[in-house]
């Protein structure tokens, strides 16, 4: 089976120092792959390369059998979702945060509001609507930019550990959902962690960064299998 994304030969700089350096990655249609490693690893480097917001000196991007370019830039990144620690919520409704991509992709504001109340009912935060986005609690505000990424149907879901800042309790009943609705989806997902139990809970695959360069997948809560995966 051919994978739905690859990465091949790239390299990404900073400051002269190779930061990211990744020879190849290969990431299935409807996989949940988890990534982890220390801080500095490269993850998030990883994951703005992933979304094309940040693109490496040399190497291919292959989505869906293509490679990407400068002139594909628009097209793919519609087909992104991206969520990050902080969901970075603007000023106005709930609802009108969630209707956001939708609008910047055409929709009317008639036909963008119903589907995105249904991505708020099928993440419980429906009474939430109306709300201002600035005043909702922190684990509702990750149900939000979680509904404003699914909202677009995304053919590649990246998650900058979402539940990073969130309570025991939060996190456990997001984690449940979100299990859920990647189940029901199959949206293909790549999820920053640090934490083996969202491994277990959430990703088919794991795969390790260290120094920028993929080192190892693990075989188990804390051990890690040698050679790249």
């Amino acid at each position: 089976m051919n994978p739905m994304l690859e990465l091949r030969g790239v390299l990404v700089r900073r400051n002269g120092r190779p930061v990211l350096e990744i020879e190849r990655l290969a990431i299935q249609h409807g996989e949940v792959l988890a990534l982890l490693g220390p801080n500095g690893a490269g993850k998030s480097t990883l994951l703005l390369v992933l979304a094309r917001l940040l693109l490496p000196e040399r190497g291919e991007i292959i989505f869906q059998g293509t490679a990407q370019s400068s002139a594909t830039d628009l097209a793919y990144r519609r087909r992104v979702g991206l969520v990050l620690q902080d969901p970075l919520l603007l000023d106005g409704s709930v609802l009108y945060n969630i209707c956001l991509g939708l609008r910047f992709r055409g929709w009317s504001e008639r036909t963008a509001r119903p589907r995105a109340q249904a991505w708020l009912e099928r993440l419980g935060i429906g009474p939430l609507r109306d709300r201002p986005a600035r005043q909702i609690s922190g684990g509702e505000a990750q149900r939000v930019a979680l509904a404003r990424a699914f909202v677009l149907e995304p053919d590649l879901l990246l998650l900058d550990e979402p539940f990073h800042s969130l309570d025991r309790p939060m996190r456990a009943a997001l984690m449940a959902d979100l299990r859920q609705l990647l189940s029901e989806t199959g949206t293909t997902t790549v999820i920053i962690t640090h934490d083996p139990h969202e491994v277990d809970q959430l990703s088919g695959r794991a795969i390790a960064l260290r120094d920028g360069r993929l080192v190892g997948s693990p075989s188990g809560a804390g051990s890690w299998t040698a050679g790249a995966p």
